[in-house]
């Protein structure tokens, strides 16, 4: 099993690292543009291989793409991160002609990999390459509604005073501050539903919370957050490496699901060694269906920004 992640960064780096420790892969290459970067965090990370228990060997590679040849699975997270006050949208026109010559660059050295795709606007990243490859739809994956997922149950956990492994929700729609959409009807705290223990301003306030968690971190950090992206990252491709056939939000296109046509955007889909294996229908209150057709348009007035 080799994994490539493209982009060094901190998303990059923390990705590589989550799934080394993991210890499923015999290998990841870490490639970036910038000479030596990818290199030297390699080092550092394959430094505490006999500290943290784990075989997987770690390459960092400075934009040579042949050394990616026969990657089962491609993460590309390079890119313009976000800054304070900038929304994911405003990545674009920057990350729209790097993301679509990455993509390139990888499928022509593995052409049978499953891309994962991380670059902001992540719904409009993850269409970009749908439009711009002859890839298969279950073998382009958007992280999006993975990470949003892991901070609603965050929230949750925090408004409960409870163990977030007592903890379960789902966050579908796109993956912006608006675009979100918590599923609060299905959240649960062993098996009860949160409704029983919150009230409906609490519940509303953590649903608010998690909507703007990307954007919380980015002012505290100055910069995007990358410990929670690299595990949401690392937990899609240990699904895929493993074949888990386990359930994630993930933003994936779309052919009438959920009302919907020819759009990238987080729904629950079921993740296995063919990428995307199942399209998961889940039942929506009237509220999350409407929601979601805002959510929609949303991404589909970013969508219409690209130069396809």
């Amino acid at each position: 099993m080799k994994v490539t992640v493209v982009g060094a960064g901190a998303v990059g780096a923390s990705c590589a690292e989550y799934i080394a420790i993991k210890d499923f892969a015999s290998e990841v290459v870490l490639l970036d543009i910038k000479e030596g970067y990818a290199e030297g965090k390699a080092m550092d990370l394959m430094q505490t291989a006999s500290l943290n228990g784990f075989d997987t060997k770690i390459t960092g590679i400075t934009n040579d793409y042949s050394k990616t040849a026969g990657s089962n699975i491609a993460v590309i997270t390079s890119g313009v991160p976000r800054k304070p006050g900038m929304t994911r949208e405003e990545l674009i026109g920057i990350n729209a002609g790097i993301v679509k010559t990455v993509s390139s660059n990888l499928l022509e050295h593995s052409p049978n990999a499953i891309l994962i795709v991380v670059s902001n606007p992540m719904d409009t990243m993850t269409y970009l390459v749908h439009k711009s490859t002859n890839l298969p739809k279950n073998k382009i994956i958007g992280m999006g509604g993975a990470l949003d997922s892991a901070r609603f149950k965050y929230r949750l956990a925090e408004a409960l005073e409870a163990p977030i492994s007592d903890i379960d929700g789902m966050v579908i729609g796109g993956h912006s501050d608006t675009g979100m959409v918590p599923l609060a009807s299905h959240a649960t705290r062993n098996s009860i539903n949160v409704t029983e223990f919150l009230t409906e301003e609490r519940l509303s306030q953590v649903v608010e919370d998690t909507k703007v968690g990307g954007a919380t971190l980015t002012k505290l950090l100055g910069t995007s957050a990358w410990y929670a992206p690299g595990a949401a990252v690392s937990s899609l491709v240990q699904a895929i490496a493993c074949d888990q056939k386990k359930m994630f939000p993930c933003s994936t296109y779309l052919e009438g699901e959920y009302g919907l046509e020819d759009i990238c955007i987080g729904v629950p889909v079921l993740l296995g060694k063919n990428g995307i294996e199942e399209i998961v229908n889940v039942p929506l209150s009237e509220a999350e269906k409407n929601k979601m057709k805002e959510s929609a348009a949303g991404v589909s007035k970013t969508n219409g920004l690209l130069e396809l």
